[in-house]
């Protein structure tokens, strides 16, 4: 009779090098063994009790960081054995009827068309041609950045029906070890690369890059995650751990994994689209193409210098005054 793998081989031995080391390396474990987890939607009894076994030593351990990450991971799992769900005071769903784990976000519903403000020329242009102009772009980008979280649904929604032409897909290949790359770099909280990677692969410069990483509310690294494709999972599991403070609220994670859920292709294509734009308005403004001319027309016309005289050279001037003499 053959029992199936561990969950995590070498867990023991980990621990024993990690006490001799003086590293401590039991809150990435119980991360790590949390996101094994929750990738398969069914497990066998052994893998279960293995699972219970070994993050039940290390529930207790951890930093309550890496606790509230994790008890935030096993909320929204519907399959959490029992007993960590009473480790961590989370009540268990009840069959056929799915609880909740946080207060659901209002659904993307159009908004009511403004009485008193009458459309600005950007929004007319919007709906009047099939090409974003730099201007509308940087316009578009700067609306996105500076509105709230209920303000940027509506305008993703509103972006979906435009007749804007929303960015080319990135290839398959390029996207996926683009998704590896930015997976890696999430568990390791660099952020860095994650914002250097990000931007290589979607062609957006760094400073836009690490605008969108850096964003509190986190909806721009939603819409460039669904501009590359990523799955729901990969981007739960970005949101847990590129910024460590933002994944330990439970209810950030659920809102921002519900918004991903209703985030169409296109509505974020349109965005990445927008970013590039505003970019490009940005440094015409910097520079100004010059005619051929306008140094010649700028420039005052330089005197001409007598040239001084040089030794050996005739005066002519006192040699006619000394020959009238």
């Amino acid at each position: 009779m053959t029992s199936s793998p561990p969950l995590f081989p070498g867990f023991d031995g980990l621990m024993k090098l990690s006490r001799r080391e003086g590293v401590d390396i039991r809150p990435t474990l119980l991360r790590v063994l949390t996101d094994l987890y929750v990738q398969a939607q069914t497990h066998t009894l052994d893998e279960e009790k293995q699972f219970v076994e070994l993050t039940a030593r290390l529930i207790d351990e951890v930093d309550d960081a890496t606790r509230a990450a994790v008890r935030a991971r096993l909320s929204i799992y519907p399959n959490t054995p029992r007993a960590i769900l009473q480790k961590l005071n989370l009540r268990p769903l009840d069959p056929g009827q799915p609880m909740p784990r946080a207060q659901a976000i209002a659904p993307m519903t159009p908004p009511a068309a403004p009485a008193t403000r009458p459309p600005t020329e950007t929004q007319m242009r919007m709906a009047a041609t099939m090409t974003m102009q730099p201007q509308d772009a940087s316009e578009i980008a700067a609306l996105f950045f500076a509105a709230s979280a209920t303000e940027r649904a509506q305008i993703l929604y509103n972006l979906e029906d435009t007749p804007l032409r929303p960015s080319a897909r990135i290839p398959e290949s390029r996207a996926a070890r683009a998704m590896h790359i930015l997976e890696m770099a999430a568990f390791a909280e660099d952020r860095d690369n994650f914002a250097r990677e990000l931007g290589e692969a979607l062609m957006l410069p760094v400073s836009v890059a690490e605008q969108v990483v850096n964003d509190p509310g986190g909806e721009p690294l939603a819409c460039c995650a669904k501009a590359l494709g990523m799955s729901s999972a990969i981007f739960q599991r970005v949101l847990l751990f590129l910024n460590p403070e933002f994944g330990t609220s439970v209810q950030n994670v659920y809102r921002l994994s519900r918004f991903y859920d209703v985030l169409s292709e296109r509505s974020a294509l349109i965005m990445v689209a927008a970013w590039r734009g505003a970019t490009l308005a940005a440094t015409r403004a910097k520079y100004r193409p010059a005619l051929y001319d306008d140094e010649r027309n700028r420039a005052r016309p330089a005197p001409v210098a007598r040239p001084a005289a040089q030794p050996g050279m005739i005066d002519i001037a006192r040699l006619t005054r000394n020959t009238g003499k």
